[in-house]
């Protein structure tokens, strides 16, 4: 069976290749947008299932492995950061607190989507506008939800607890995934 990862995330390209499953990177631009009302976990899986029925009518026999990664804090969904002002106020916001990253996995195979989803605690210590400033100016967290990769500098010095999966807030829940994996027959590479 051929897999089919819809991400250009590299974090997930990477994670995937970790569990030693082969696949092709194949991306749709998708609309990311959800209803207003939709509380964080909708929200995430309502995209994860979007990005899946991008290709219901392309895949035969592949199965399709789509995610959606979210920073939530105070009932407030932190996507990516649109510029230096944004991933500043995102940080701010995380730092001296607690906040979830849910992710949402969709599989997509023979026309069937299965959705579930990850939550993961994290808790960061007390950050000074100078850290946040050194953060953003040298990783450019542009790409990454609530504008931290924990693989990154950040994760190292100001992430003092998480209470989860660690590749759930890196943004792919690999311990999961293997889990709902087993019910397709995959070979491992």
């Amino acid at each position: 069976m051929n897999i089919i990862l819809a991400s250009q995330s590299p974090r997930r390209k990477e994670l995937l290749s970790l569990m030693g499953i082969p696949f092709e990177v194949i991306v749709k631009s998708v609309d990311e947008s959800f209803p207003a009302e939709f509380d964080p976990i909708t929200a995430v899986r309502f995209i994860a299932e979007k990005k899946a029925r991008a290709f219901i009518s392309e895949v035969t026999d592949e199965l399709v492995i789509t995610a959606d990664t979210i920073v939530t804090i105070d009932d407030l969904i932190l996507g990516k950061p649109t510029d230096d002002a944004h991933a500043t106020d995102m940080l701010m916001r995380l730092s001296g607190r607690r906040h979830e990253v849910i992710t949402a996995v969709a599989l997509l195979h023979q026309g069937g989507i299965t959705v579930f989803h990850e939550v993961t605690s994290v808790y960061f210590r007390s950050l000074s506008h100078a850290e946040i400033a050194y953060y953003i100016d040298r990783y450019q967290p542009f790409d990454k939800a609530g504008a931290y990769g924990i693989q990154e500098w950040i994760g190292a010095v100001a992430i003092e607890q998480i209470v989860g999966s660690y590749t759930n807030v890196v943004g792919l829940p690999t311990a999961r995934l293997s889990i709902e994996l087993k019910r397709y027959p995959l070979k491992l590479s």
